[in-house]
């Protein structure tokens, strides 16, 4: 391989780095919203009910 060929593939491996580290912030900072039913048991016991939107 050439100089110039490693060159570009650390070039290429740090931009998709970064890309997907962005990706993840963007998750992270818009949690999805839900809809649909939710079920949850805890100790206060069974709860059921409609999707909540942040």
């Amino acid at each position: 391989m050439s100089r110039n060929n490693v060159l570009y593939m650390i070039v290429g491996a740090l931009v998709v780095g970064v890309a997907v580290l962005g990706y993840y912030e963007y998750q992270d900072r818009n949690p999805k919203q839900t809809s649909g039913l939710n079920i949850n048991i805890g100790p206060a016991g069974l709860h059921i009910g409609g999707g909540t939107k942040q």
